[in-house]
């Protein structure tokens, strides 16, 4: 049966409790799971990073022979390569829910639009200054941990396999082991930024973005984007082929722009709905102390920090912060 969840802001409420995938049932449901992972997990926005990732590494990227060695040149090829990426998505979703808000207020969590008045915001303007730290820092940290990866990829110097020796295995970790490792990384790394040193010195960047926009995905501090972008450390252990480092970069740093648009769903031609939006992490923005990762991995729900978007949840939250301030 669905709860009630708390209304602090007028906005779309979608229904609730939040669930852990059927993945996770006991007793298992296999065709469930394979129905979520197939169109509740993958499609639509897994399948277009998967495809980006065929087409960049066999039209935009270097070739492994100019990866052999660092340069700056073929370096700079990969930001621009991903910065135009970046720029394309979070530009598109800006630009229709936004600019032209071609479909209102409608499955948007809040009534509230982007601040162009915050003195928290670079020029006191809350979409140019994420996109300058996306552009200028997050693109940049993105870019450079990929290009060391494939360098020491193309270079021998980490294991590799080939689509012909090994295609069930790389078929199997394009999907599943890019989403699920990159989900596990980020509650690691998430749950580690909000030790207060740390979210004080660069993890309160981001969550100046209490209401987000498609920006607002990866606009965090240099040092945040160190962090979170190890990721990419894996592949020097686990070996792959670079299509798989390619779309752990897109998962990880074009995937944001969707989880944070500030909707629920995009609506076009007034037919089809696409999901973008995750009030899961949503959740986070608005209360900080729950939902650290994503509900493809429920770390939070073995750590007590689960928020399923209901009053009982929310209650639950206020008796966790009650008995903090008591300690």
């Amino acid at each position: 049966m669905a709860g009630t969840m708390r209304k602090p802001e007028n906005g779309y409420q979608p229904s609730v409790p939040i669930r852990k995938p059927p993945l996770y049932a006991w007793p298992p449901r296999p065709l469930k799971a394979i129905r979520w992972l197939l169109f509740g997990l993958y499609f639509p926005w897994g399948f277009l990073f998967i495809g980006l990732g065929i087409v960049s590494w066999n039209f935009l990227t270097p070739s492994s022979e100019t990866m052999e060695t660092l340069d700056f040149w073929w370096m700079g090829v990969i930001w621009l390569r991903n910065a135009l990426l970046l720029s394309a998505l979070a530009g598109a979703l800006h630009w229709w829910l936004y600019i032209r808000r071609a479909q209102g207020q409608d499955f948007k969590f809040t009534e509230r639009w982007l601040t162009t008045s915050s003195r928290k915001f670079l020029w006191k303007n809350q979409v140019r200054d994420n996109i300058f730290w996306c552009l200028a820092s997050g693109v940049t940290f993105w870019s450079l941990f990929e290009s060391l990866t494939l360098w020491a990829w193309a270079s021998n110097r980490i294991p590799s396999v080939t689509w012909s020796e090994s295609p069930i295995y790389l078929v199997a970790m394009i999907s599943v082991g890019v989403i699920f490792w990159s989900t596990i990384h980020f509650w690691i790394v998430h749950r580690a930024l909000h030790w207060k040193p740390l979210y004080q010195l660069a993890h309160d960047r981001h969550h100046r973005n209490v209401n987000v926009g498609p920006w607002s995905g990866i606009s965090f501090h240099p040092i945040e984007h160190i962090i979170y972008f190890t990721v990419f450390l894996i592949w020097w252990i686990v070996p792959v082929h670079p299509i798989v480092i390619i779309v752990s970069g897109f998962y990880n740093g074009l995937s944001p722009a969707f989880s944070h648009s500030g909707f629920d769903y995009i609506v076009v031609r007034n037919k089809w709905k696409l999901s973008t939006g995750d009030l899961y992490h949503q959740l986070h923005h608005r209360y900080f102390e729950v939902n650290y990762g994503n509900t493809p991995t429920p770390l939070d729900a073995v750590f007590g920090t689960w928020h399923d978007g209901t009053q009982e949840a929310q209650e639950r939250l206020r008796h966790r912060r009650r008995s903090s301030q008591k300690d």
